[in-house]
């Protein structure tokens, strides 16, 4: 027989107890779907990961003091003055802490509203690659007067003024009086996890009499160009080695490390999910196997009748297979299709997450789930194929 015929066949075969055929093909519909859908949300998170590091400039080194105590302190005055060195473009030491923050306007603000509010310099605006959507940036005089000014954040500004511009309108931090002078545009997460989305930035000075936010224990190094983000590197390692008399109270990362590191991070977790979603296609095949040696079994006279007329083993074995490769075939086909309809239903759920749907993975989900039907399907066949025609037409 032609494998027209015999896929011919096994549609009829599939067809005529559809309610079986679906039960059967569970599994596989579950592990394909599974498959596509976890794919493609974790290409979608490694493309957000790479569109958060161009967001945040190639340049970027971000120094991290751990260790606690006077002897790891840093003075700003003192790191500020590694801007003169030529492979380093610009320097901002932040310090932040969350607190409760007020609005003059939105008196219904409930008391514990928290944000995370960042004292920092000038430099901060340009080193970050964040853009004012209106009025200023904290400046070098507002540090040297300690001035109660503060830009917001996006999210911030829904949050406390909904659709009132704050501009000059006034903020209250821990009991503190703040006018709002400017506001950030929207950009979202960073590599390191923090938004400048949910943050009140005031000058450091600032943060740090008058807030009591302690020493600094980060800053955003602007390297002059990539090339050169190596020998910054090294040179803020060997100055903060000899101040701290350690290598250990500190850590400076870069962007390529950042990157490599989330995106690593992103992958594995997609692998192990989709290494769960594998099991479940392992299980839809042996479900297949079951149903198919079930399906031998009512169907032993058949083979006898087919075999006292002249079918081979083979046209036995090519049939029952063929059968085995149509269902986990269909399975995964409506795996498929649901997959894709989950991926691109899942940021209509979830907006902050992206979905990429790839052609090549579907493409191997599918051909996987045919696999699965060869490999599970070969042993009810050749089980089929075997029986002897007398002892097949004894069998009620």
């Amino acid at each position: 027989m032609k494998i027209t015929e015999l896929i011919q066949m096994a549609l009829r075969t599939v067809t005529a107890s559809w309610m079986r055929t679906l039960l059967t093909m569970l599994g596989v519909i579950i592990g394909v779907s599974s498959v596509v859908t976890l794919v493609s949300i974790g290409r979608g998170t490694s493309a957000q990961i790479e569109q958060q590091y161009e967001n945040m400039g190639t340049n970027l080194l971000v120094v991290n003091v751990m260790n606690q105590g006077r002897a790891t302190q840093l003075d700003y005055n003192e790191i500020m003055k590694f801007e003169g060195f030529p492979e380093i473009n610009g320097i901002a030491p932040s310090v932040s802490s969350s607190l409760n923050v007020k609005s003059s306007v939105k008196y219904d603000t409930e008391d514990d509203s928290k944000y995370t509010v960042m004292g920092t310099n000038e430099r901060y605006l340009s080193i970050l690659k964040s853009t004012l959507k209106a009025g200023r940036f904290v400046t070098e005089a507002d540090l040297d007067l300690r001035t109660n000014v503060a830009v917001l954040g996006a999210n911030v500004v829904d949050a406390l003024f909904g659709s009132v511009n704050p501009i000059d309108k006034t903020i209250n931090v821990n009991g503190i009086q703040f006018t709002v002078v400017g506001t950030l545009n929207k950009k979202g997460s960073s590599l390191g996890g923090t938004s400048a989305d949910d943050m009140v930035i005031v000058p450091l000075t600032t943060a740090q009499r008058q807030l009591g936010i302690g020493s600094i224990r980060t800053a955003y190094v602007e390297a002059t160009s990539k090339d050169d983000i190596t020998t910054a590197q090294n040179t803020i390692t060997s100055f903060l080695t000899y101040k701290f008399k350690s290598s250990n109270g500190f850590r400076i990362l870069n962007q390529d490390q950042l990157l490599t590191a989330r995106t690593e991070a992103a992958s594995t977790l997609t692998s192990q999910l989709v290494s769960v979603a594998c099991i479940s296609l392992l299980v839809g095949g042996i479900g297949i196997m079951n149903i198919m040696l079930v399906t031998v079994s009512e169907r032993t006279r058949e083979i006898g009748i087919r075999k006292s007329i002249g079918a081979k083993r083979r046209n036995i074995l090519m049939q029952f297979l063929v059968e085995a490769v149509v269902i986990s075939g269909f399975g995964g086909l409506i795996g498929l299709v649901l997959g894709v309809g989950l991926a691109k239903l899942w940021p209509l759920i979830n907006p902050k997450q992206m979905t990429i749907i790839s052609l090549d993975i579907c493409m191997y989900a599918f051909l996987f789930s045919v696999l699965v039907g060869i490999i599970f399907g070969l042993y009810p066949a050749n089980k089929a194929s075997k029986l002897r025609p007398i002892d097949a037409l004894r069998t009620d």
